[in-house]
């Protein structure tokens, strides 16, 4: 016997008594607590959204091994699970909504979005989130008009691929300066400054940021106090890591 939140196995009933103190708690109540914790899971994620403007939402995904129900095969399979976190104009946190499904593809995400948006979230301005493409084709779907901010961690590990091991640090701590200028203007004048010396030595480099600099540096159209908060997704890295 399975405890399932959702769909999900969490734990045996077994392990769980055994956690929970042996034989001083029935496999009935553990699945009875489990049944409870579904219905405010359920609470949760379904719950109003439209209580505050959130400007800044962090997406991102992680993939775990779990067991479908019975019904679904109970097979222990791979799936995605993405959150949804807010920042308000406060800077006060709130996670919006959690799901998980098979993969990441573009319909799982633009139905997660719509579904936020349909709880009545408002207020979006800049979408901080990877590269993933179905994530991207999504945002284009789902909110459009709204800026979206590549996540500078990604995108530097993988400007890092054509760099000899033996150089990659002075190019990351290269590529960081470009975020310590004070302006917009003077943002965008090292990082240009830096493309050209980095596409010297490594020619796919120059290419690979012309194509991705209006989307690292959406930060820079927003309060100088905000930026650092939002030019990439490390808080719901975190945030994931804790919940999952």
């Amino acid at each position: 016997m399975e405890c399932y939140v959702h769909g999900i196995s969490t734990r045996s009933v077994d392990d769980l008594v055994e956690a929970m103190g042996g034989s001083g708690i029935s496999k009935s109540e553990v699945s009875r607590i489990c049944a409870n914790l579904d219905e405010t899971v359920g609470a949760f994620r379904t719950r109003a959204l439209d209580h505050v403007e959130f400007p800044y939402i962090y997406l991102d995904a992680t993939y775990l091994h779990v067991r479908n129900k019975p019904g679904k095969g109970g097979q222990v399979v791979s799936m995605a699970v993405v959150v949804a976190t807010g920042v308000t104009a406060r800077g006060d946190r709130e996670i919006l909504g959690l799901d998980v499904g098979d993969s990441e593809d573009e319909t799982f995400w633009r139905a997660f979005l719509l579904s936020l948006k349909q709880r009545g979230l408002g207020g979006v301005q800049l979408v901080i989130s990877d590269q993933h493409s179905g994530l991207v084709a999504a945002l284009s779907r789902a909110f459009q008009g709204v800026a979206h901010q590549r996540c500078r961690v990604h995108f530097a590990r993988n400007l890092l691929a054509p760099v000899p091991k033996g150089q990659a640090e002075l190019v990351a701590s290269t590529f960081r300066m470009i975020f310590a200028q004070p302006t917009a203007q003077d943002v965008a004048a090292a990082w240009d400054k830096t493309r050209d010396e980095f596409a010297v030595r490594w020619p796919k480099i120059g290419p690979y940021m012309d194509d991705a600099k209006a989307e690292v540096l959406a930060f820079t159209a927003f309060p100088r106090e905000h930026r650092r908060k939002i030019w990439s997704t490390n808080p719901i890295v975190i945030l994931s890591r804790d919940l999952l």
